[in-house]
């Protein structure tokens, strides 16, 4: 009778548990563990989604950080060899040349002349740019007897319109002179470079409108000699020197045409021992024109000793394979010798043309060769056929007085031809040949004339 009841008890409870009202609250508690489940899993799904973003958010700015650090280094005979920044705003370049010089003079006694071979420029050059708007460049010079610092100046190009150098550079003058020694014609610059500075320290403004068609140059200077290196005054005064060049038709069928004209005026004070006054030199290098000194006799010494002018109108053409360049020069110079002072005007003027057999277009800068020299693919590089004539004249009133004329010239005459061939870009050979006269110079009258034979080897990058 017991066992009986116990029985029934535990299917009583059977009944509550199992009956439908038992298994719909166990189906819910089911479903209600399962919901839960899945929004844990969503939502960690999604929070793994967000950290994946975020990574992937991470690395894209690394990317762009090391791109924008990322430094390009690239090598041509253009540019030399440069490091630049991705985004183009800090450049170093390491360019530079070296010309190697052979100087005969056939025929001639000419005074001082002596059958030489000699480094004529080594010139590294270290050019970079900061921030974009700011260059700078450094050209020691390694030629010749002594180093000595030709270009060290800072370049603020804030617009083509408008740019700020400072340091020491060419001043606006010659247009022979404002070519690079890698792209002038001869071996050596024509008898008008003579009256115009090499180097001078100062601050110019210049710039270019519509594309070079109107460029100008404005600069205050220390002002140095003719012909001179530039480096600190000789007294308070300052020259001032301006450039106007035009090339009117730039976009037309005669765009190799440029015209301009440059000029400077400011004192000069020397004295006996710095006395701030230029020697002339011929085409082969030759010292033609000095002013008298003496080291005995310090009252026989010529110093500069007052206003000081230049003018030089100047222009080229280029069309094609031939090139023509001309200029005219006036250097006009106070000087002093014990208690007499003149004002002495010399001038100076060529014409010089050129022309590629080769098929290259002429410029005011050398070509690329349209076949490079190459012995397996058969190029010879570019061929260029060079001439020029020009006279050199010593102001009279410059005899006895300031320049003895059994020692300078008053007048020099040359004219010259030679060939250049150009291997590549950045590698030329060069032959000239020169031929000057002179007036006065020698105690039994005319100096004898100069025939002088430069030849070049040139690398540049």
């Amino acid at each position: 009778m017991g066992a009986v009841r116990w029985g029934y008890g535990i299917a009583v409870v059977a009944a509550v548990v199992w009956g439908p009202g038992g298994a719909a609250a166990q189906q819910s508690a089911t479903q209600d563990t399962l919901g839960m489940s899945l929004t844990t899993q969503v939502n960690d799904l999604d929070q793994q989604i967000r950290i994946l973003q975020r990574l992937r958010e991470l690395a894209a700015d690394s990317a762009a950080a090391a791109a924008k650090d990322k430094v390009t280094a690239t090598a041509g005979a253009k540019d030399g060899f440069s490091l630049k920044s991705a985004d183009g705003k800090y450049v170093l370049k390491l360019r530079g040349y070296f010309q190697s010089d052979g100087r005969l003079y056939p025929g001639t006694e000419v005074p001082g002349g002596v059958d030489n071979l000699l480094i004529r420029r080594a010139r590294p050059i270290i050019e970079a740019t900061v921030a974009r708007y700011f260059d700078f460049r450094l050209m020691p010079d390694f030629g010749g007897t002594a180093p000595a610092i030709f270009d060290a100046y800072w370049d603020g190009k804030f617009a083509p319109q408008f740019t700020v150098r400072a340091g020491k550079f060419k001043p606006p003058l010659g247009l022979e002179r404002l070519q690079s020694a890698t792209d002038i014609m001869f071996a050596e610059r024509g008898l008008p470079t003579n009256l115009v500075p090499s180097r001078d320290i100062g601050l110019q403004v210049a710039g270019e409108i519509s594309e070079g068609v109107f460029a100008y140059q404005v600069g205050i200077f220390n002002g140095v000699p003719d012909l001179a290196n530039g480096g600190d005054d000789l007294s308070n005064a300052k020259d001032f020197a301006a450039r106007v060049f035009v090339q009117p038709f730039k976009r037309g069928p005669v765009r190799g045409l440029g015209f301009g004209m440059g000029g400077s005026t400011g004192f000069e004070r020397g004295t006996t021992t710095s006395t701030g006054l230029p020697t002339y030199r011929t085409p082969g290098q030759q010292t033609l024109f000095r002013y008298n000194a003496s080291t005995t006799t310090p009252a026989n010494t010529v110093f500069a000793n007052g206003k000081r002018i230049r003018l030089t109108p100047q222009g080229y053409f280029y069309t094609g394979g031939l090139g023509l360049l001309g200029e005219y020069v006036i250097s006009r110079n106070e000087v002093t010798q014990a208690a007499t002072t003149a004002e002495l005007e010399h001038s100076s003027w060529q014409a010089s043309g050129s022309f590629f057999l080769t098929g290259e277009k002429a410029g005011f800068r050398s070509p690329t060769p349209k076949k490079p020299f190459d012995l397996k693919e058969g190029g010879l590089g570019a061929l260029e056929l060079v001439a020029r004539y020009g006279e050199l004249s010593l102001d009279p009133a410059s005899f006895p007085v300031y320049a003895s004329p059994t020692a300078s010239v008053q007048k020099a005459k040359a004219w010259g031809v030679g060939a250049n061939w150009y291997f590549t870009r950045a590698v030329k050979f060069a032959v000239n040949y020169e031929h000057t006269t002179f007036t006065g110079g020698a105690a039994t009258g005319d100096r004898e004339a100069e025939n002088a034979v430069i030849t070049r080897f040139q690398t540049s990058f």
